[in-house]
């Protein structure tokens, strides 16, 4: 189930590893990767996968548990509660951007400008809206 997630590390963030590892869990969840009892790896399964020590992982698991996103169950494993987790705004704002870029390239690789993308956006939100309406 994991591999969903795709955990990975960045010694160079500044961002200790037990936050790299609690805000990819909290974003796997907030869209839609892992869902109400997903099982998560063993504490020993990911600290090997990552070339971290056990600590660490025992450590975002912990506060996730504190927090309601996780339960632990002792000898079945670690898996997602059901307390809602959203994105924090400033990870929106990323995950946004990243999107926004990928859909420029992509449509200006079929001759598009940006200018045609803003108006197609446009209206196809003022055309969601009456539909809604």
């Amino acid at each position: 189930m994991y591999e969903q997630i795709g955990f990975t590390l960045d010694p160079k963030s500044g961002v200790p590893f037990y936050k790299q590892i609690i805000l990819q869990i909290e974003m796997a969840i907030a869209d839609g990767r892992l869902r109400t009892g997903d099982q998560l790896p063993t504490v020993r399964g990911l600290a090997v996968d990552l070339s971290i020590n056990p600590n660490t992982v025992a450590r975002a698991y912990g506060e996730l548990e504190i927090r309601g996103i996780v339960t632990t169950q002792h000898g079945t494993g670690t898996f997602i509660g059901d307390k809602k987790v959203s994105l924090p705004d400033i990870e929106r704002e990323k995950i946004l951007s990243e999107m926004v870029r990928a859909f420029i390239v992509n449509a200006s690789s079929y001759g598009f400008s940006v200018k045609e993308l803003t108006n197609a956006l446009e209206e196809t939100d003022r055309t969601d809206v009456r539909e809604k309406g």
